[in-house]
């Protein structure tokens, strides 16, 4: 069981945004983020978008850094990626 992160690349709202997943269960993904003060809101179907800002903290707190083919592909593999078309 491994929290994921990519690097701070998706630009919005003046930063870089980063992912972070589980490739195990949403359990371990919400455990990681409350205990480093990742609010909910932050959560989007599968994944917790978080700041630049907060990168080397959820690393040095344990987040495994991956690029984002890596990240996508253990997600999926993990049976927790929820694609585009699945949102609607």
């Amino acid at each position: 069981m491994t929290v994921l992160i990519d690097r701070p690349m998706w630009p919005a709202h003046d930063t870089l945004w980063s992912h972070l997943v589980s490739d195990s269960t949403l359990a371990e993904l919400h455990a990681f983020a409350d205990v480093n003060g990742i609010p909910r809101r932050s959560f989007d179907l599968d994944h917790y978008d978080v700041p630049e800002a907060r990168y080397a903290s959820l690393v040095a707190a344990g987040a495994v850094p991956v690029g984002n083919r890596e990240l996508v592909l253990r997600l999926v593999a993990s049976g927790l990626r929820v694609r585009q078309r699945d949102r609607r």
